[in-house]
């Protein structure tokens, strides 16, 4: 007998024989036994997962001389041509190769006729996605209602291109990948079945590379046992098949892990110079950081991480922790998809390395966030000094407000910028000696420094009662413009009586009056801090040019002022009604505001210079102003 393939010789032939499709199979069996036959059926799911398989199965049940029935024989005249594919009643269709329209008028034509020797007419149409957009539009009617002795079952890899109206007619099973466990104990059988022997860590190999594959596991395998010599070990896989393994990568690991740069990158020249590919060692490297991340997560199954834990270098767990190991990943995956474009791959892979050799020092945003946090705390005062000489007594408020003498969570001992603070010394004195104090050199610390002024500071010190470490007692509402107010009246105060002793004719506005809407009277230069306070709340442009004004000038409904400013000009003409509102609402009647161009020294004038060119042209070009 010629020789066949694993994966065919291996083919299910009874629902019971499907992997890891138990609800496929449960439910096309209790159909068939119900007689609830559906007449067309959808096969979806990845590949080498057993559409076609169940497809002949099912065809077999429907066919078989005892049925239909659940449990084909497999021995009558009909399930062996099925299996051979003989039968001129179950009709294979690729759909890759047969998929214009006259292939579909050809099946309707044929389903006209009943089956010769069966009891169905089965059509299997494999890869049925790439049948054309008028293909599929002629096969509805006929799936929709075709002969009573007429299946239809279609299969797909690729579900989303098959269109809406199909799926509508059809019951849909979706396919699963097969899990790693059954892979390798499939595996194992087959195995048996030949006679050979097989190390679990081998086989486990292959089950993760066929990725849920069934028909992938089985052709990897017979590749594997072509150079096995009946004896398939994973030292065997990895030197012919060109693998960099677990036990080469736990050395160059190890040396990553100790920043040894030199040794990794001979050993990744050893590497590439006995004929491993730099994708297949990336690869292998990605899988490596992914078992140690699983395994200081607590993963520890043997089907996730291919290998048995104690295979893992435990110099390189005890290394990195979790977060610097993801980070190590991340590399290796942008560098797979880096390396499509890069100048040179090795100087990729290369440089990769190097960064890893650095990997016990990269720090996580998040770390740097518990460090700040903790750091925060000594910023604050409770960091660690040296303890006093001679206890104090316990009713000392020095005492009370001491630190507590421990270093904040999340900093290291070491850290050079506190460290002599623990000490009472520089970083190279002996431990548990404190250097000798002189008064020509006294210890700046001695009781671990002055305290900062949130604490140094009693209610007794305040005239107010409240010390600043405390909450501040509630303030008047309008207590910051009241302040503001009083600045401005102080100021304009200042220059009115500076310009009284320049001027001989300066009007003395200190001693003029006006009433205020509730009837109090104030003061020109009240009614001045006044309006600026206001304004300076949210309009702090125009409260700096009122503050730059000069004397004011109040009529009966008329507030009158210069300013020399050009800029102040524009800005006091431009908003002129918000002053005037103010005024208006001060003075509890409607009252305007004018600003007029103060005189310029001669000395002032000399000083103008036109703007420069550069914004006289930007003015130019976006029509605007300086301002």
């Amino acid at each position: 007998m010629s020789y066949e393939v694993t994966a065919t010789r291996r083919r299910p032939q009874q629902f019971d024989d499907l992997v890891g499709q138990e609800f496929v199979a449960a439910t096309l069996k209790n159909s068939i036994k119900s007689g609830k036959i559906a007449h067309a059926y959808l096969f979806s799911g990845p590949r080498g997962c057993g559409k076609t398989s169940t497809a002949r199965i099912l065809a077999k049940a429907l066919n078989c001389q005892n049925g239909p029935t659940e449990t084909p024989c497999g021995t009558c005249s009909n399930c062996q041509e099925i299996i051979k594919g003989a039968s001129l009643d179950v009709i294979e269709i690729d759909g890759a190769s047969n998929n214009s329209v006259e292939n579909v008028r050809q099946i309707k034509d044929e389903i006209q006729f009943p089956p010769t020797s069966s009891k169905y007419k089965v059509y299997i149409i494999d890869e049925v996605h790439m049948l054309s957009g008028s293909a599929f539009n002629a096969l509805l009617k006929t799936i929709e209602e075709p002969p009573e002795y007429v299946v239809f079952i279609f299969a797909t890899t690729e579900l989303q291109k098959v269109p809406a109206t199909i799926k509508s007619r059809c019951q849909q099973y979706n396919f699963r990948l097969v899990a790693i466990d059954k892979v390798k104990e499939c595996l194992a059988d087959a195995a048996a079945e030949l006679g050979i022997t097989a190390d679990d860590e081998a086989l486990f190999w292959i089950a993760r590379e066929s990725t849920g594959s069934m028909r992938d596991a089985y052709t990897l395998f017979d590749q594997v046992v072509a150079f096995s010599d009946g004896h398939i070990t994973y030292e065997k896989i990895r030197d012919k098949l060109g693998l960099v393994g677990i036990d080469r990568l736990n050395t160059v690991f190890e040396n990553c892990a100790q920043g040894k740069t030199t040794e990794v990158l001979a050993c990744l020249d050893e590497f590439l110079q006995n004929g491993v590919s730099i994708e297949q060692l990336i690869s292998n490297s990605a899988d490596y950081l992914r078992s140690l991340l699983l395994i200081k997560n607590g993963v520890t199954k043997e089907a996730l991480l291919g290998n048995s834990v104690e295979r893992y270098s435990k110099a390189v767990l005890d290394a990195w922790s979790p977060i610097q190991i993801e980070r190590g990943l991340s590399i290796f995956l942008q560098l797979y998809r880096d390396i499509r474009y890069s100048l040179s791959p090795r100087y990729e892979i290369e440089l990769t390395f190097a960064r890893i050799c650095w990997l016990k020092d990269y720090v996580s945003n998040m770390e740097v966030k518990k460090a700040v946090d903790a750091a925060q705390k000594l910023l604050a005062g409770a960091g660690t000094t040296v303890a006093p000489s001679a206890p104090e007594p316990e009713s000392s408020p020095a005492s009370d407000a001491q630190p507590t003498g421990k270093m904040p969570d999340g900093l290291p001992p070491d850290f050079p910028r506190f460290s002599s603070f623990m000490t009472g010394g520089d970083d190279d004195e002996e431990e548990g000696e404190t250097p000798a104090q002189t008064e020509e050199t006294p210890n700046p610390f001695p009781d671990g420094g002055s305290l900062p002024p949130e604490q140094s500071v009693t209610a007794d010190t305040m005239d107010d009662g409240w010390a600043n470490a405390q909450t501040p007692p509630d303030e008047d509402p309008e207590f910051e413009e009241k302040l503001q107010a009083e600045e401005a009246v102080a100021s304009y105060e200042d220059a009115l009586k500076k310009q009284e002793s320049d001027e001989t004719t300066a009007p003395a506005q200190l001693d003029e009056f006006i009433t205020t809407a509730d009837g109090r009277q104030i003061s020109i230069a009240q009614l001045r801090g006044s309006v600026i306070a206001e304004l300076s709340v949210n309009e702090g442009f125009i409260a700096s040019a009122l503050e730059r004004t000069g004397l004011w000038k109040v009529s009966a409904d008329n507030v009158e002022t210069t300013t020399s400013g050009e800029l102040d000009i524009q800005t006091l003409t431009r908003d002129m009604n918000k002053v005037a509102a103010r005024i208006s609402n001060i003075c509890g009647k409607p009252m305007t505001f004018t600003v007029l161009q103060a005189d310029k020294e001669p000395a002032q004038q000399e000083e103008t210079k036109s703007l420069p060119s550069q914004v006289d042209s930007l003015v130019n070009a976006f029509k605007g102003t300086v301002v």
